[in-house]
């Protein structure tokens, strides 16, 4: 059995998931604090350094697994692990968010897409040795290029 104990809270807009974008395009900019325990504040020295985070958090609100779920926007099911749906085995959650400033323990940040209370498990520098050229996104690239089709009107002349 492992055991994690949250190193702090999120403190998010969000009070429902209904109210976190989703879908291929969607934008997280939403502002908000990473409330780490103060005990362990002593950890988050020299974070200041770093641009960009990436956050572990738990999904506290989900209920069970499935192993394909339908994401917003997608052609069909995809295995949970090619998606970002809060209904895993393990009901761990991933963000990367822009780091605008450390008060104490309280980490300010964009970008976020968890709801407010949200336990945090671990945070660590983003870094990222993988050249963009060689990222791959899978069936979100597909689904974000039908997105895009999508919200060009096809009765349009163009003009050359």
């Amino acid at each position: 059995m492992i055991t994690l104990e949250p190193i702090g809270t999120v403190r998010s807009p969000y009070s429902d998931t209904t109210q976190v974008p989703k879908g291929a395009g969607a934008q997280h900019n939403a502002e908000g604090v990473l409330e780490i325990r103060p005990e362990l504040e002593a950890g988050l020295t020299d974070i200041e350094g770093f641009s960009h985070l990436y956050v572990l958090w738990i999904f506290h609100r989900a209920d069970g697994y499935e192993l394909a779920s339908q994401p917003p926007n997608a052609d069909g099911p995809h295995g949970v692990f090619a998606t970002r749906s809060p209904r895993r085995p393990n009901a761990i959650g991933l963000t990367v968010v822009q780091l605008l400033g450390r008060d104490g323990a309280r980490l300010r940040v964009r970008g976020l897409d968890m709801l407010d209370g949200t336990p945090i498990v671990d945070i660590k520098p983003y870094l990222s040795s993988i050249p963009a050229a060689d990222l791959r996104r899978g069936w979100l690239a597909e689904a974000e290029q039908r997105r895009l089709a999508a919200a060009i009107p096809t009765d349009v002349a163009v003009v050359r």
